[in-house]
Parts: C-alpha cells; structure tokens; sequence
C-alpha cells in the first residue's frame, strides 16, 4: 500500500507511522516526490486501512493492486533516476553500455574499453562468466577476467558491468565491479536474485527468454524486496518462432514498461538480433521507442572474437550508431550521456561546500521557457536549481559573479539560424567559457485560459521568433502575432490580458506550469525545429579532459586570401570544420570576426599543431570553449 503522508508531519509523526507498519509486519520505504512524500508498504500482511488513516500525519492509505508492489508505477509516479559512478541514468538521459561479449585477454579488454570511450560509450561490459548453452563453449576468464574489467575501468573512467551466475560469486564481485548484470536464464533464479539484491548494488535485470512482462516485473520485486533500489531493466529479445533472427526484439514492452513501472528500461539489441547489420536500426528503434539506453557488444577484432562475433560491432560501427543517436535523442525529449570531459563541477561543489550554496543553473525568460527544459535535460531537475533571469546579459553576469554555478543560453535555432547576441556575449566576456552543449526540440504550442476555444482566439503573443516559426498556423487560421518578450513570459501573462480572444505560443511544460489549457500542439510550421543551446561557466572552474568539439573566434588582417589561409589550415590538419558565422566588429566598419565549429579527432597533436599555426596567420584568435 501507498501511506500518503500530510506536508507538514514532525520527525516524530512520522516515526511512529513507520514504527507502526513495521510492527504490522510490512517493510517500509520511503519515498519523497515532488509533491508528496510518501511510504510504501509491502508485505504479506492483512490490515484495515483505517488503522493506518487514523495515525497522526497520515494523508491517505492507497492500496497497491499490482502484483509488483515495489516496482510499480502506484507506488512511485516519477522515474527512478540512480548514478553509477559520474554517469546518470534514468530520467531524460540516454546511455550506451558497450564492449566485449567476453574478456579474453588484459590486452583485449583494455583495447576495447579505448575504444568503447572514444566512441561515446559511458559504461564498459564485458563478461567475466559466460553461461553457454554448449559446455563446450568458451565459459569465461573468471576471478581473472574481472580483474582485468576493472583495471579496464580504472584506466578510463568507465564503470564497469559483468553478469553474475552464481550467489556464492555475488561477495567476491563486488570488489570488481560497478554494476551487476543478471541475465536472461537467470531472470528467475530467485536465490541469485536475492543475494545480488542485498549488496545494494546497481543492477541490469535482462528479461527471460520467454518471460512476461509481468513475470519480469516480479523478477525486479524480489531485488527490490531484498535492498537494493538501483535496477535497470534490460529487453535483450524473446523466443518465437522465427529462425531469421537470434531473438525477437519485443520493442512494445518499453512504452508498456514505461507505463508500468517507474524503473528505467535499456534495450540489448545486440543479443535480440543475433547480426552486427541488423544492430545499428534495432538500437535506433529502441530509443525512438522510449529507452533510456543501450548494451551493445562491441569487441575490436569481431571475426576473431571467442564469442558472438557476428552480432558485435566495429568500434567505427559503434561511433557511428552513437553520432545517430545523439542526432535522434532531441526527437524524444533526450539527452545523450557523455562521461564528463572536465570537472568543473567537482571545483564548483567545493566553492559551494566553503559558501554553503547550492547548485544554480541560469537561464533568460519565465519558468516555463524552453531554455529551462534545456537546463533540466543537461543536469536533470534534481541536480540544480533553475534561475530565471531577464535578458540574456543577466544570465552572463549572473555567471561571471557567482551567483550561479552554470548559465545555458541558446545559440542557435535549425529554422531562425544564429542568436547573434549570444555570440556577442562570448566574445565580450572573455572570462565566460563554453563546457558543454543540449540540443532541444521545439514543439510549439497554442495555449489559452482554460474554458477558452479555439474559435474565441484572434491575437496570440510569443517571442518574436516563435510566432515566425507559427506564422503559418497564425495566417491560417487569421490570428494577430504580437511580439512579447519570452514564451513562457507571455504564456504566465494570459491571466492579465483579461482577453479571452488573446493566446499565446509556448511549450507544454509552460502550460501546465501557469494552469492554462492547449487548444492546438505542434503548430510551427516545420517540425523539424531545433534549438541548440550552451552551457557556460566562469573560466576558473574549467580543466579540459578529452574534449571532442571546440569552438573558437578569430579575426583576420584585411587583405586578400586572409581568411581562406586561416581555414586552409583546418583541411590540412584534416579537422571538420561544423560552422562558420561571421559578426562585425563594433567600432570598426567592415570588419568582421568568425566564430568557428570544429570537431576536436582523437588525435589531439593534430589539434594542437593546428591551433598553433592559425594563431599564426590570424590577426586575433581566441577559444571560446572546448567541450
């Protein structure tokens, strides 16, 4: 049952209610959302409801009709989001899990893991025991194996996943690992569940071969019942009859998932399809689907792998399939996981241990406003707190004084192009540097004061760009544009108008924000809009580890071939060039400075050698920001 606890309940109340079920019979949890807090009481006890309302601090008693008491969805309303080492899952985060089927050797795991990081990876797998149907099958390097797992970890930062078989192995393993994984056979050997659920541990949970839905969701019961509250859900296929495939990818059990249960639910396309070729749309079909990540096996030598070779992918296969996914992830409201490549936040969490603040993330415009769903994406909501500051000025400033920790500004729009002032911004303040971007689409909205119609509507406010993207619907339907300031701003503003003909085009997070209705979705006129926004920090807080894009301003001398030698040298260190946008300068006519994209190769002396020789050729060059 759900035990709904009243808002202002003492310390004591709330002992007494939890010492109570407890006496009952119940294990308790507890659970704090976002508007309640609430305990959850599972267990095989019989009680009249009444007895627990009666308690002093208790709201309401909800009994839980699932089978799955712990997993389900009437326990807790939000997903469960876990960190495993610096990488978050759950939530809007997608994240990829990806290596070896097996570790062969120390030198294999270490190659695979580079690798698997360079592609964009965030977690290593790889096994240490292997259950084969055949006994005669490669069964795995054992103790050895997951020594050589985690120095493959420790070396590049990544946590490390292995699949237990055995309770007796489930103590020792613990010293090697970071994630437990139990797989498909093992799904119902509720002793290993038991055991592996006491540790605490993260763990990957793969369904059965022919399990149900349901029988799975009881799987993640018994690991939940028995302490830990860190589960992935992994469908990794089921047994039918078609031969054409290793397993069918049953890609209807995630949104069902989703619905279900707030547990997180990845996908191993890998195992379902049993084909390298057949990997790379499965894994996009997943995330399109709703998933929160991948497993994918990877391994750098496949022809010659112990074990399943054919569905394991190049590590070129697997950037690839990573670039296409960091491509689709803004289509589903996500946002694609990366290991941290500075650590600005470990310097920014030791300026707030000595201030005694907390994490503070700004934005321009009302809450609401798309810039803020960026922050929540990028972060999460339970990471930082959003600010919401006037202009974009603000946000810079509020940056560069330390009344917050990061500021997320947008930079450029798919349809509108550049924000120029923002790229001013950059350039004025030299102290303000680039650590990281979100992509995020934009769905806007017709929204209205509740009670009001589509029909009733002849004058709609928005920003100035939001209402071009709309100008379409807007001249369809003879709706008046008015320029406002900000989207959400205008959508928090309907109430003053006193107008039941005005409306305003904003997101839907700003709609249910300021209790208004939406009476039409998606009405720019391109879909496929797209903003693309940065985060900044101030420049004390930035140690660069590994960054895979730059961006960088330059001006050249006004005389011929200036600006093409500058970018000559580009091609010539063989570095992709992802955009070029030219700005005047103030206070010099006809002069002008290039803000420049580039995409940062493994190689990083090739990078170097090439920054060296622009600062050479331009007469000013500066970076902006590597990330």
């Amino acid at each position: 049952m759900v035990v709904v606890l009243e808002n202002n309940i003492s310390d004591s109340d709330k002992s007494k209610v939890r010492t109570f079920l407890e006496s009952k019979g119940f294990k308790v949890r507890e659970i704090v959302g976002e508007q309640d807090t609430i305990f959850g009481a599972v267990g095989s006890v019989s009680i009249d409801k009444r007895e627990i309302e009666l308690l002093k601090g208790v709201e309401k008693v909800v009994p839980i009709h699932k089978p799955y008491k712990l997993a389900s969805r009437e326990l807790k309303k939000e997903d469960t989001v876990f960190s495993v080492g610096p990488v978050k899952i759950g939530g809007n985060r997608l994240v990829v899990i990806a290596g070896p089927c097996a570790v062969e050797s120390r030198e294999q795991i270490i190659e695979s893991a580079i690798a698997a990081k360079e592609a964009g990876a965030v977690m290593l797998r790889g096994g240490a025991f292997k259950p084969r149907t055949s006994p005669y099958s490669f069964q795995g390097l054992g103790k050895e194996g997951l020594e050589y797992l985690r120095e493959a970890g420790k070396l590049t930062g990544l946590p490390v996943v292995t699949e237990v078989v055995a309770p007796g192995d489930v103590e020792m393993m613990k010293e090697y690992i970071d994630v437990y994984q139990i797989g498909a056979r093992n799904m119902q050997n509720f002793e290993l569940l038991k055991t592996v659920g006491s540790m605490g541990m993260p763990v990957i949970l793969k369904r059965g071969m022919s399990a149900t839905i349901e029988e799975w969701l009881m799987a993640a019961e018994y690991l939940l019942a028995s302490g830990t509250e860190k589960i992935l859900l992994c469908e990794r296929g089921i047994r039918t009859y078609e031969p054409y495939t290793r397993n069918t990818l049953d890609l209807s059990a995630i949104p069902i998932i989703r619905k279900l249960s707030h547990l997180p639910i990845i996908v191993d396309p890998s195992h379902a399809t049993g084909l390298r070729d057949k990997v790379l749309p499965m894994a996009l079909a997943a995330v399109a689907a709703g998933a929160n990540g991948l497993i994918i096996e990877m391994h750098p030598d496949p022809d010659n792998a112990m074990s399943d070779g054919p569905q394991s992918l190049y590590p070129e296969q697997l950037e690839k399939l990573i670039c296409d996914i960091e491509a689709l992830s803004p289509v589903v409201g996500k946002e694609l996981a990366r290991i941290p490549h500075i650590n600005e936040k470990e310097a920014i969490e030791k300026n707030l241990r000595d201030s005694g603040s907390s994490l503070k993330a700004a934005f321009q415009g009302k809450p609401g406003a798309y810039s803020e769903k960026a922050i929540m994406l990028h972060f999460h909501e339970d990471e930082v707190t959003a600010v919401p500051c006037e202009s974009f000025k603000d946000v810079f400033d509020a940056v560069l004084k330390g009344d917050v920790q990061w500021g997320v500004v947008p930079i450029e729009n798919s349809l509108a192009g550049s924000i120029l002032e923002n790229y001013d911004l950059l350039s004025l303040n030299p102290d303000v540097k680039i650590v990281g971007e979100v992509k995020v689409r934009i769905r806007h909205n017709l929204i209205a004061l509740k009670g009001v119609s589509l029909k009733d509507i002849n004058k709609v406010y928005s920003h100035p760009q939001a209402l071009a993207q709309c100008a379409d619907y807007l001249k369809k339907h003879n709706i008046e544009p008015v320029t406002y300031y900000d989207t959400a701003g205008a959508v928090a503003n309907l109430k003053s108008f006193e107008d039941k003909h005005c409306g305003a085009i904003g997101s839907a997070e700003a709609a249910d924000l300021y209790g208004m209705t939406i009476l039409k979705e998606g009405i720019e006129t391109n879909p496929n809009n797209y903003t693309r926004f940065v985060v900044i920090v101030r420049e004390d807080f930035i140690t660069v580890d590994n960054p895979v894009k730059a961006s960088v301003i330059l001006t050249v001398s006004d005389e011929p071939g200036a600006l093409s030698q500058c970018l000559s040298i580009f091609a010539d260190h063989k570095l992709n060039m992802t955009k070029l946008e030219s700005r005047p300068i103030h206070g010099k006519p006809w002069s002008y400075k290039f803000y420049i994209d580039i995409q940062i190769p493994f190689d990083k002396d090739q990078y170097k050698e090439a920054l060296e020789a622009i600062k050479e050729k331009a007469s000013d060059f500066r970076i902006l920001g590597e990330y």
